[in-house]
């Protein structure tokens, strides 16, 4: 810490150096052309008969002759200087105003000192991050109304039709199984929405603790058995005793979230496959699945929020998982790799420093 502020402060420095050097330099260029131009005025004047004694006699006039000529000289030459910078700061504040009216195509050119380099490239920056923000705010809100309507309007739906009089049992069942259906959807995606948004705006994971990741596996599997017998999926697990120094809960949602993925898209009566290593210092998992498998196309964005590549599995889900996964291992200084190929399943391997006590 100590040493990154003593580099802030050595390039505050510079740019102060920078900025005095060029105010010297200014002011040196006002004496020299003050008098060259009172040299060559003096000159005039002695050719032209105009003077005959040498302004040198009278020190007051000479002084007061001086001064004039150096402040026409000066006033012209700050006349000249700060049109340029004034012009630069002009375009600075017009820029900013189409930045404030939601215009952020707006770029600043270089200037001509390092100072406004600077402001420039600064100003060009932000408008860079606004306009990324402001692209994934307005895909954010689309995608996320698009899918809160879609559960609401089948519950809506289905609710209507429970009013018939003309139902059976079994059609009233099927419906009611359907709404709950959807209702545990919009739940999942509100808790998946409301934990990604809290996810990004953090920088840093919490400082956690150690304990067995091989049991925390375990109880992911236990917890989603419900869905496992649903599908009559058997899970081949492979777990070696590793401990980890991570954030607990946050890990939880990398696990729930792969695994659910992979229950997703297995066939029924399908195999999960779970395995769990040291390797290196950092601890592995692999989870697997025998499902349709991916193109490289589909590879390429399943981290995308939102994100579906098979459409015919749209309702399972809501395209956040995966989105959650990848912000969790930022956040925890880990990576994941994919493994995939159409018809033969996909294998997604997690990596993590263990980061023992």
């Amino acid at each position: 810490m100590a040493r990154h502020m003593r580099h802030i402060r050595v390039k505050r420095f510079d740019r102060k150096l920078s900025t005095l050097f060029f105010l010297v330099m200014l002011i040196f260029l006002i004496l020299l052309v003050s008098m060259a131009l009172s040299g060559a005025v003096t000159v005039l004047l002695f050719t032209r008969n105009i003077i005959t004694a040498a302004p040198e006699g009278r020190p007051i006039l000479f002084s007061a002759y001086m001064l004039l000529v150096s402040l026409v000289t000066g006033t012209i030459l700050a006349h000249i200087g700060g049109r340029h910078f004034v012009r630069q700061i002009s375009e600075l504040a017009e820029a900013t105003k189409e930045v404030a009216a939601g215009n952020f195509n707006v770029r600043l050119e270089a200037g001509r000192t390092k100072e406004v380099d600077l402001i420039a490239s600064s100003f060009n920056e932000m408008v860079k991050e606004l306009s990324n923000i402001e692209t994934l705010r307005s895909d954010f809100v689309s995608n996320i109304s698009h899918e809160f309507k879609t559960p609401i309007s089948s519950i809506r739906g289905f609710a209507r039709q429970l009013k018939k009089d003309t139902l059976t049992e079994e059609q009233r069942a099927e419906y009611l199984d359907i709404i709950i259906s959807e209702s545990e959807r919009l739940t999942q995606l509100s808790v998946n929405v409301l934990l990604l948004s809290r996810l990004e705006s953090t920088e840093k994971a919490a400082a956690g603790a150690t304990y067995p990741l091989d049991e925390q596996i375990r109880r992911t599997v236990l917890l989603l058995e419900p869905q496992l017998k649903r599908k009559r999926l058997e899970v081949d697990v492979t777990l070696d005793a590793v401990n980890i120094h991570a954030d607990e809960e946050l890990l939880s949602h990398l696990w729930i979230n792969l695994l659910g993925n992979a229950i997703k898209f297995s066939p029924d009566e399908g195999t999960v496959r779970l395995a769990l290593k040291e390797q290196g210092g950092d601890a592995v998992v692999t989870v697997s699945d025998e499902g349709p498998g991916m193109d490289e196309a589909v590879k390429g964005r399943i981290f995308d929020k939102f994100y579906q590549g098979d459409q015919s599995r749209a309702t399972d889900g809501n395209g956040l998982g995966l989105s959650l996964v990848k912000r969790i291992l930022e956040l925890e200084n880990g990576r994941i790799e994919v493994e995939s190929a159409p018809g033969k399943g996909a294998a997604f391997t997690v990596t993590l420093p263990r980061r023992p006590e």
